[in-house]
């Protein structure tokens, strides 16, 4: 095919068009429902110390960046087959492809919108949407600690009576009873009433679990008037009063960061023998975010043509739905299966869109 034929033509701008006005229609319903959902689901944090309902409002709101970069897939899957579903309900399309137009000039002329799209997402999820993340981690953290807790990209602050805890990274782990916080690279700088540093602790990871918490592989150093004494402990019981819960609030997940950010991390925690498996997941889900969005929204464009004489919206709105989940999590699954079982990352999220594009390219060449 030669380039010139690839130029947008008035069908491709027309096409667009549609397209664009149902993707932004879904995305916004999408959006509204995800943020009623975040404020319902914070509305029983508020009251906890000086979180109030103010907080709550200014931590979703700068949560939107995020939340719409999260949610633009699956509102290009939909808007693309209700836009061109809309043509299909009109007979535009019927008339297009009867000017000699193929379904897969159709398709390219609806990706215009979805590129566009696309291309302003991973700005986002690059930018506005890990500053917005952690600015809100640090409004929330900070009002429910009473300020004993600052969140930052370099790591988590907090003070724990007359020690001061610094956190490089942590998440949550198993659920219900069995759930506890686990933390990595955790730094401990115990200070006497005048002000003096009495030890420095630093341990590789720690456990807090509701029956008590630990230190593990902990290297100590004791200050004394004329000398230091230096432990290494395998592990110890931790006495701390602070919340796991909170500390998992205050701390930016790796889901948020970028992808330098992310990939600062994971340096970060090969060069100390930490596991960094969880943080590669979504270093490689960023580089893959624009191939999967647009292999998604290729694959799923048959189906509005399969409606060019039966079915309506609330067809193809179930089947885009149908599709986007399945999508979404045969790709958690091969993440939780590479985690578990060293499978390389980039090969998880290479697999899924690959596996779309094969079959966008079997139903164009079919219907052809």
């Amino acid at each position: 095919m030669k380039l010139a034929a690839l130029r947008p033509r008035l069908h491709d701008r027309y096409v667009a068009r549609a397209v664009l006005t149902s993707l932004l229609s879904a995305w916004a319903v999408l959006l509204a429902f995800d943020l009623v959902g975040a404020v319902v689901g914070e509305l029983g944090d508020v009251g906890d110390g000086g979180y109030t309902f103010g907080h709550m409002l200014v931590g979703v709101l700068f949560s939107v960046p995020r939340r719409l970069y999260d949610l633009y897939p699956s509102a290009a899957v939909l808007g693309s087959i209700l836009g061109l579903g809309a043509l299909a309900a009109s007979s535009e399309l019927t008339a297009l492809r009867a000017a000699g137009i193929s379904r897969l000039r159709i398709s390219l002329g609806a990706l215009l919108t979805v590129f566009g799209l696309t291309a302003a997402m991973v700005v986002t999820g690059e930018t506005l949407g890990p500053m917005g993340e952690a600015r809100a981690a640090s409004i929330v953290s900070a009002a429910r600690s009473g300020d004993s807790i600052l969140s930052r990209f370099s790591g988590l602050w907090a003070r724990d009576g007359d020690t001061f805890v610094n956190v490089r990274a942590g998440s949550s782990r198993g659920r219900g009873r069995e759930g506890y916080v686990e933390l990595a690279d955790v730094r401990l700088y115990e200070f006497d009433d005048d002000g003096r540093l009495l030890t420095l602790s630093r341990a590789r990871s720690a456990e807090l679990r509701p029956t008590g918490s630990v230190l593990r592989e902990v290297h100590r150093t004791r200050f004394g008037e004329r000398e230091a004494i230096v432990e290494r402990v395998a592990e110890e019981p931790w006495e701390t009063s602070l919340d796991g819960d909170t500390l998992t609030t205050s701390l930016v997940r790796p889901r948020y960061l970028s992808t330098a950010q992310l990939y600062e991390t994971i340096q970060y925690m090969r060069a100390n023998s930490l596991d960094s498996r969880h943080f590669e997941s979504f270093f490689w889900a960023h580089w893959f975010y624009p191939i999967n969005v647009l292999a998604l929204c290729l694959a799923a464009m048959p189906f509005a043509f399969g409606q060019l004489r039966s079915g309506g919206f609330g067809k193809r709105l179930f089947l885009g739905i149908v599709f986007g989940l399945g999508f979404v999590l045969a790709q958690m699954m091969l993440n939780g299966l590479a985690q578990v079982y060293g499978i390389p990352m980039w090969l998880t999220n290479l697999l899924p869109p690959a596996i779309l594009l094969g079959i966008a390219v079997w139903q164009y060449r079919r219907t052809h």
